[in-house]
């Protein structure tokens, strides 16, 4: 295998995790992190807020938009691999010298 092409493989595989992982850290919800009293403070927390449920006000789950970034993500590498070898494969051969 020519190094060349091993060290895009690499590379596109290393670019789809890592867009995965964003992808899927960037649809953690905020509301997820909460204020931990200091220990040994007398201060009691704030009734937590009531629960809206989204089918109600409508809009989409969390896990909808995370799916749909992962599908997106999964996409554009299948596109990026596609067009690679499609490059790659009408390029020239250059023929040796003699």
């Amino acid at each position: 295998m020519n190094r060349i092409r091993f060290v895009r493989r690499v590379a596109g595989v290393l670019a789809g995790l890592s867009g995965m992982v964003l992808a899927c850290t960037s649809a953690l919800p905020a509301a997820a992190a909460y204020r931990v009293p200091p220990p040994g403070s007398q201060i009691r927390p704030v009734h937590p807020p009531t629960q809206v449920h989204t089918i109600i006000l409508g809009g989409m789950p969390g896990w909808q938009i995370t799916l749909i970034a992962a599908g997106a993500a999964v996409l554009a590498a299948a596109a990026a691999l596609i067009l690679d070898r499609t490059r790659t494969a009408r390029q020239h051969q250059t023929a040796p010298s003699a």
